[in-house]
């Protein structure tokens, strides 16, 4: 199979080798020069224009936010998508971190061209997509999803949801209930700095104790050294929340915490510190 990817930045890079390296057919597009080179010089093909992509029989994404996604595959701007020029019995391949309305959009867009679509949401992190370890979690058309199970044994850990909202969902869910743990960790470590406490100590008794989580363990020793280096941006952080946020409330749920809890990713984002790691919502807790 030909497989189109489109957005090789710090997740779709690794995401895109995997496939070249599980023995796939690649042709890549990025409008930021240079970024396509790495892959030409494996043996990938590079599209001098998206339009070029149309031909594929998967087309992948793998973009920041829900409209660039759109933009690409259902138009912008009097511009027609792509999804108005891929072949019937062809296959969309969505990695991205996206709300599930707008996925359904798509769904249903790409149903009316003959077009399979599956969200194939990423778990973790890059480094993680690098090694093939990352999780994927995967939902919508079942056909398409069997034909494609092959590969995606080959390019990460695979775990079948079932359905696009669950694979859209559980991402966010993922996001929502990490980064408000993030949130409360950062406002706990500013109290133990009131308390005149050494921020490594207080990490390490934390540790051994009912505050222990993932952020605690990789977060806490970074807020602890003030290494705020991006690895997940705050910008982001905000971006998934805010989404998450919006799943819920159009699900008939208002989620009061985790709401509060994008207050502060958002208020770090105006203060300048979107571009930092998100445990520099550190920062904004006074």
């Amino acid at each position: 199979m030909l497989f189109g990817f489109i957005g090789l930045g710090n997740m779709g890079a690794p995401l895109a080798r995997n496939i070249m390296n599980a023995g796939e057919e690649l042709m890549v597009f990025a409008r930021t020069e240079g970024r396509t080179a790495p892959f030409v010089e494996a043996g990938a093909r590079a599209a001098a224009s998206l339009a070029e992509l149309a031909c594929c029989d998967v087309l992948c994404t793998c973009l920041p936010l829900p409209h660039h996604v759109t933009d690409i595959v259902l138009g912008a701007d009097g511009v027609e998508g792509l999804y108005a020029s891929m072949k019937p019995g062809s296959i969309h391949v969505e990695f991205s971190t996206i709300d599930p309305a707008t996925a359904g959009r798509m769904v249903e867009a790409a149903k009316a061209r003959g077009i399979a679509y599956v969200q194939c949401t990423v778990g973790k992190t890059p480094a993680m997509a690098a090694k093939c370890e990352e999780p994927l979690f995967i939902g919508g058309d079942r056909e398409a999803v069997a034909k494609l199970m092959p590969v995606f044994e080959k390019i990460g850990q695979p775990r079948d949801v079932d359905t696009v909202n669950a694979s859209c969902a559980v991402k966010l869910l993922s996001n929502l209930v990490g980064m408000a743990n993030l949130a409360i960790l950062a406002e706990g470590m500013r109290i133990g700095q009131l308390a005149g406490m050494d921020p490594h100590q207080l990490v390490e008794l934390l540790q051994d104790t009912g505050a222990r989580s993932f952020q605690l363990d990789v977060r806490g020793p970074w807020i602890a050294s003030e290494d705020f280096n991006a690895r997940f941006g705050v910008d982001l952080a905000a971006k998934d929340m805010r989404l998450g946020c919006a799943m819920a409330r159009d699900w008939g749920f208002a989620p009061a915490m985790m709401e509060q809890a994008r207050d502060f990713y958002q208020q770090a984002g105006k203060e300048g510190h979107g571009e930092e790691d998100c445990c520099a919502v550190f920062k904004v807790m006074r």
